[in-house]
């Protein structure tokens, strides 16, 4: 009941006789880019220092979160004194 019923003798898929109407156009190779070894290890040097100042100013963050948390709750303690 549910299996595929495929014809006995398929005819071959009709072949294509035009030619297109937009033709792709060849496309020309991109100019080669020399990168030197003192790029890469500016680019290389200036990611870390890119990445360590991200990671200070996240741990800094942090500690001024928890310091005011901790700072808020010392005066509500005052207050209810």
């Amino acid at each position: 009941m549910f299996l595929p019923k495929y014809p006995d003798n398929p005819a071959p898929p009709p072949a294509h006789t035009h030619a297109p109407a937009n033709p792709i156009p060849a496309q020309r190779p991109l100019p080669s880019v020399s990168i030197d070894r003192n790029t890469v290890v500016a680019l290389v040097v200036g990611g870390v220092v890119l990445t360590a100042l991200l990671a200070a100013v996240a741990v800094t963050a942090i500690s001024v979160a928890v310091a005011a948390v901790v700072l808020r709750s010392m005066l509500r303690e005052h207050h209810r004194r």
